[in-house]
C-alpha cells in the first residue's frame, strides 16, 4: 500500500507492504524509497516493511529551507503514528542512517534495533562543511551537473562499468528533485551533530555495514564506532564502495534479514 500523510501542510509519501514485526528502511541523499524495493519485496514475507521518501525526495515536498536530521526523524516518527507501529527495526542508507541516528536519539523506546547501511555517527568535519557550501554553489549554478557527477563516485570505480544501468536510474530519479530540496539536505547534513554517544548509549542491537571501497564513508572510522555499541553486527563489502545495496544486493540483503532475526 503506498499512501500519504500531510505534516505542516506538506505531502510525505510511503509504502507499507507485508505483516509481522516492523522494518523501516530510510533512502539516502538524492535517493528515494524506491531504492529499497528489491529488499522490500524479499523482507515482506516476513516482515511488516515500511519505507518512506524523506522531506524533499521522490512524492515528498519540500519542509524548510534546511532539513535537519532531526526534523526528518520526526517526520518518520509521525508516519509510523499514522500507521500505529509502536516499535521498529530502523536500517538508514548514507543521510538516512543520520535520520536513523536522530531518530534512536529522540525515541529510543521505539527501536527494537537499528542499522547504519554506509552511514556512520561523526559530525561533519570542518573540510567535510566547506565541500558541502561548495556543493550547494553548484546546486545552484548547475543542478543537472551536480546530479550527473554525483552517483558513479558513489560506486567502486571497478563496479561502474557494470551498473551503468542503474546510474542512469539514479541519475533520472533525482533530477526530479528540486535544488531547494537538495540544498535544503545539504545544509540539513552540514549542521547535523555528533551522534557518537547514541551508539554508546544504545540499549538496542546496532547493525553496520561497510564498504572497503567507500570514498564517501572512511572505512576505518566506521569500523572503530561499531565498536562503541554494546551489541553490535559488523558486515563488511570487500568488493563494494557506497551502493552496496547494489553492489552487493543479495549479500546485503541477508545481512539485514538476519539481523532482523536475530533482533525480534
Amino acid at each position: 500500500m503506498t499512501g500519504t500523510i500531510v505534516y505542516k501542510g506538506k505531502k510525505i509519501k510511503f509504502r507499507d507492504s507485508g505483516q509481522g514485526p516492523a522494518i523501516v528502511l530510510l533512502h539516502g541523499f538524492l535517493e528515494n524509497m524506491g531504492m529499497w524495493d528489491y529488499f522490500s519485496k524479499k523482507l515482506s514475507d516476513e516482515y511488516r516493511v515500511l519505507t518512506i521518501d524523506l522531506p524533499g525526495f521522490g512524492g515528498s515536498e519540500n519542509l524548510h529551507r534546511v532539513h535537519l536530521m532531526e526534523q526528518m526523524a520526526t517526520v518518520v516518527n509521525m508516519v509510523l503514528k499514522h500507521l500505529e507501529v509502536r516499535s521498529c527495526l530502523m536500517i538508514g542508507h548514507s543521510m538516512g542512517g543520520y535520520v536513523c541516528l536522530a531518530f534512536a536519539s529522540k525515541y529510543p523506546g521505539k527501536l527494537n534495533g537499528f542499522g547504519l547501511f554506509h552511514s556512520h555517527a561523526a559530525a561533519d568535519t570542518p573540510e567535510a562543511k566547506v565541500n558541502r557550501d561548495r556543493a550547494i554553489e553548484v546546486v545552484r549554478s548547475d543542478r543537472g551537473a551536480f546530479i550527473f557527477n554525483f552517483f558513479p563516485e558513489l560506486f567502486a570505480p571497478e563496479n561502474v562499468p557494470h551498473y551503468e544501468k542503474e546510474i542512469r536510474k539514479l541519475h533520472a530519479d533525482a533530477m526530479k528533485t528540486s535544488p531547494e530540496a537538495i540544498i535544503a539536505a545539504l545544509e540539513g547534513m552540514k549542521y547535523r551533530s555528533d551522534k557518537l554517544d547514541v551508539l554508546v548509549n544504545a540499549k538496542v542491537p546496532v547493525l553496520f555495514i561497510l564498504g572497503k571501497k567507500d570514498s564517501r564513508i572512511p572505512f576505518d572510522k566506521t569500523l572503530v564506532q561499531a565498536s562503541l555499541p554494546t551489541v553490535s553486527k559488523i558486515v563488511v563489502l570487500d568488493m563494494a564502495g557506497h551502493m552496496g545495496h547494489i553492489e552487493a544486493r543479495k549479500q546485503t540483503l541477508n545481512a539485514v534479514r538476519e539481523f532482523a532475526r536475530e533482533t525480534f
